[in-house]
């Protein structure tokens, strides 16, 4: 949703910016603002790309041996498994890169435009020619554009010219628009280029070209032939596959050589092989791992938290501290000034009208405030201006902005310069942190207690207070290059307020129950600070450093404190990178919260960089692996319960996987070394498996709903495997389990005298039903499974169940299907030791949990 804000129709330019209507139809033309991308393969390629799956191959390959050994039907139905297979993989596909494609979309850069008379926030992809865009430092420029107007203005143009020193750039006149664009580079031109960075001041400009009619989009075609790199996980699980594979082609090979050696059919011998390959080749593992980080980024930018780089959902779950900023993550970031504080008197801004005393003060906090605000503080001042000054002589709307003196670090206070209609002289008005205009106006040290006293009274109850300044000078003379150098008087403080965000204190409490630290980082006096930890439910007993505590503070005593300190006030963003440091070196996994450009290296280097979506710069959400869209704590929170859940679904999917292929395994390798015991499994059996492990594994884990008790466990190690000793036992155990009740079924067939159809066919339902089990116990592994199924709607699980069901029953009762798959009739009673077998092999497991439940529950 974009956001928008109201301005005055038209710049001091005299542009007015497009229409929508105008910029609908220039999209229409031009096409989205976005770099040439590797082209989409069309459903051929994609195709090609899944038969050339080993999985496939194996199953092309057995029917191939089927039509060798005149036997059509089986070799049609093997071809027939592989279409179904190609259409399942190319759904999962398609469903997967349109998450990406939607995650790709909402992580865009953003831009700021004037569109209809007001400034509205829209994904870079948007930006039309003729735009009119609002450049600020931190912003990445999203077009080709030419300056209109711009104040200090500075663009690092190193991504097109590999020079590293800002470029200054200025504005020219709208009517030399029409010109042609210049080239990046050189000093002093009104050009500036897509994708380079504004480091200092803000301007206005004119989009020019667009997506690859841009400089950077010229360069950009080559991007086309880049493949995406793999995550380290991927690849991890890439090289488990690929052993797998060599230990499938193995076994396979011994089970050709004894089937053909011990019964004389090599042909027979050859399919045998093929399904043992099949069986022990986990070939679901690598779909696992991208449907689920496609999927989960997914969900997660539901719930206004964007991953920009997928392995971060692996990282949420080991996350130990979070540092976050006050302002606008914490709060509301909606300010209103609440009080004012002038020659020892204090005036509570409510419905009265405001006392002659204040009204300098309230005068010159509006003129130290831009002209037409963007940050919620400056729109405090400004409504404090319309609402108490508008008809009286404190508003002037003749005078002229000269210039602006920044904050800096070693000053946190700004000036704005004005000429007034006459001429003669400049007035100045200052804001900033109260000690930084004390300093201004040279107080000394009685004045100094005096207005310490009053800010402490101040900040007590969470007000954020700024200091006020005014000072005169001769417009003849030359304006000095500090602010230092201005005859300041100080006219009193003005106290803000900014409400704490609904559900913030539930989420500072919830991770306390998630072992997870707090650490909040503001700019504010520590009294605001402390007053707001209290508020929220932030533990606050060991006090709050200071910055330049911090800034004294040698690395081994900040290592120290910073075990039990969770609040920082007077902090500049250049100091997030210690905390991060310091917090690491204790062997935490840090979380870090930013929106500026000086936030990017302590963003870079946190184990989750967060930047913040709604007020943060280009160059922090580049920085950062997270981006929360509605800059609220809350959804930072919601994130770290998402990761969790996320990774806690897909270890249980990759179990699953792991238990349901032992009994496979063991049921294509054991009849193969006798043999006057038939085979239970052939291509065309494991083929129909697959089918259902496939989406059980990829679909039905996948869209399981998140434990509720997911928070209440401590953060998981951030070396920890995936399959640590407890999973790996788990998942090995449930698949000797329910191999042993199969086998154990297969050998009550088979000396029974049944006929080898009949063996198989009462072997194979009870590996189906056993399968099936599996997918419900491993649900949750906290929850019985009627209490899971009640608890937790999962509408795949519904289709696989009952899809698997149906169709078992169809194969086994059907006449042409039972032939068509090599089965013989079963009895009611052979049905019944198959269903009993299936699930009581596993059964064991929810004893398991029942046990493990009371052991926890208990003291």
């Amino acid at each position: 949703m974009p956001t928008k804000r109201d301005v005055t129709p038209g710049t001091a330019s005299g542009l007015v910016g497009l229409t929508s209507d105008e910029a609908a139809r220039q999209l229409a033309v031009d096409g989205p603002n976005e770099l040439p991308t590797a082209l989409r393969r069309n459903i051929f390629g994609e195709a090609w790309d899944v038969i050339r799956q080993p999985m496939l191959l194996l199953l092309l390959g057995a029917g191939l041996v089927n039509f060798l050994l005149a036997e059509p039907l089986d070799g049609a139905l093997l071809m027939a498994f592989v279409v179904v297979v190609i259409g399942i993989s190319i759904y999962q596909e398609h469903k997967t890169e349109n998450a990406l494609a939607a995650l790709r979309d909402l992580s865009s850069p953003r831009a700021l435009v004037i569109r209809d008379g007001a400034q509205v926030r829209i994904a870079g992809r948007d930006v039309v020619r003729g735009d009119l865009l609002m450049l600020a430092e931190g912003d990445r420029v999203p077009a080709d554009s030419v300056l209109v107007e711009s104040a200090n203005f500075s663009v690092d143009e190193s991504a097109l010219t590999g020079e590293s020193v800002p470029v200054r750039k200025v504005s020219i006149d709208p009517s030399a628009l029409a010109a042609a664009m210049g080239r990046p580079g050189g000093d002093a031109t009104p050009w500036v280029f897509s994708g380079t960075l504004v480091v200092k001041g803000h301007a206005i400009a004119v989009a020019k070209e667009t997506g690859a009619g841009t400089e950077l989009g010229k360069i950009g075609a080559a991007l086309r032939t880049i493949a995406p790199e793999r995550t380290p996980l991927q690849r991890e699980i890439d090289r488990l596959v690929k052993v797998l594979a060599v230990v499938g082609v193995m076994a396979a090979t011994v089970v050709v050589v004894v089937y053909g050696l011990t019964r004389g059919d090599w042909l027979s011998g050859l399919l045998a092989g093929i399904a043992t390959a099949m069986a022990l080749l986990p070939e679901e593992f690598p779909v696992v791992l991208t449907v689920f980080m496609a999927l989960g980024g997914w969900r997660m930018s539901q719930k206004n938290v964007l991953t920009r780089r997928p392995p971060v959902i692996e990282t949420l779950g080991s996350a130990t501290v979070l540092c976050v900023d006050k302002t606008g993550t914490l709060t509301l970031n909606r300010m209103t000034v609440q009080q004012l504080i002038a020659d020892g008197q204090t005036h509570t801004c409510d419905d009265r009208e405001l006392p002659e005393s204040f009204h300098t003060l309230a005068e010159f906090a509006v003129l130290a405030s831009p002209i037409d605000p963007f940050d919620p503080m400056d729109k405090a001042f400004r409504e404090l201006g319309d609402r108490y000054l508008a008809r009286g002589p404190h508003v002037h709307a003749d005078w002229e902005l000269i210039r602006e003196y920044p904050l800096s670090e070693s000053l946190l206070a700004l000036s704005h310069v004005w000429r007034s209609p006459d001429g003669d002289h400049f007035v100045i008005a200052a804001k900033g942190a109260p000690e930084a205009i004390a300093d201004l106006c040279h107080l000394d040290n009685d004045q100094l207690a005096i207005l310490t006293s009053r800010v402490q009274d101040a900040t007590s109850t969470g007000q954020r207070v700024l200091g006020v300044a005014c000072a005169r000078f001769d417009a003849t003379a030359t304006l000095p290059a500090k602010q230092h150098d201005f005859d300041f008087e100080f006219l009193g403080l003005v106290g803000l307020h900014d409400p704490v965000r609904p559900g913030v204190a539930d989420a500072v409490a919830e991770c306390q129950r998630a072992a997870i630290r707090t650490i909040m980082i503001t700019g504010d006096y520590p009294g605001t600070a402390l007053a707001i930890a209290e508020e929220i439910g932030l533990e606050h007993s060991a006090g709050c450093i200071t910055g330049r505590e911090l800034e004294a503070m040698p690395d081994t005593e900040l290592a120290q404190r910073i075990r039990s300190v969770n609040v920082f006030a007077r902090m500049v963003p250049e100091q997030k990178l210690r905390l991060v440091r310091a917090l690491q070196t204790n062997g935490e996994v840090v979380g870090m919260t930013g929106d500026g450009v000086n936030d990017a290296p302590a963003l870079r280097a946190a184990d989750i960089g967060i930047a913040m979506g709604a007020h943060g710069t280009d160059v922090a959400r580049e920085s950062a692996a997270l981006v929360i869209t509605d800059d609220n704590f809350d959804s930072i929170v919601g994130g770290v319960r998402q990761g969790r859940g996320i990774f806690d679904n897909l270890r249980k999917a990759m179990a699953y996987v792991i238990a349901v292929h032992l009994p496979i395994v063991g049921m294509s390798l054991i009849p193969v070394f006798v043999a006057d015991w038939p085979l239970v499994l052939l291509p065309v059996q494991i083929a129909f498996l697959e089918l259902i492990i496939d989406p059980a594994c990829s679909v039905v884990f996948e869209a399981e709903q998140i434990d509720p008790k997911i928070m209440d466990s401590p953060p998981r190690g951030l070396g920890e495997p995936m399959f640590g000793a407890r999973v790996l036992t788990i998942a090995a155990l449930q698949g000797f389990s329910a191999l042993l009740a199969t086998l154990a079924v297969y050998l009550w067939a088979v000396l029974g005298g049944q006929s080898g159809d009949v063996v198989r066919s009462v072997t194979f339902a009870t590996l189906v039903v056993g399968n099936l089990a599996l997918i419900l116990v491993n649900r949750s592994w906290r929850l019985p499974v009627w209490r899971t199924v009640q608890e937790r709607t999962n509408t795949a699980l519904k289709w696989v169940l009952g899809g698997a069901a149906i169709l078992l029953i169809a194969m086994l009762t059907i006449p042409a299907l039972r032939h068509a798959f090599s089965f013989g009739p079963m009895t009611l009673s052979q049905w019944g030791v198959a269903v009993a077998a299936g699930l009581g092999g596993i059964a064991w497991f929810e004893i398991y949990k029942a046990v493990a439940g009371r052991q926890v529950a208990s003291p």
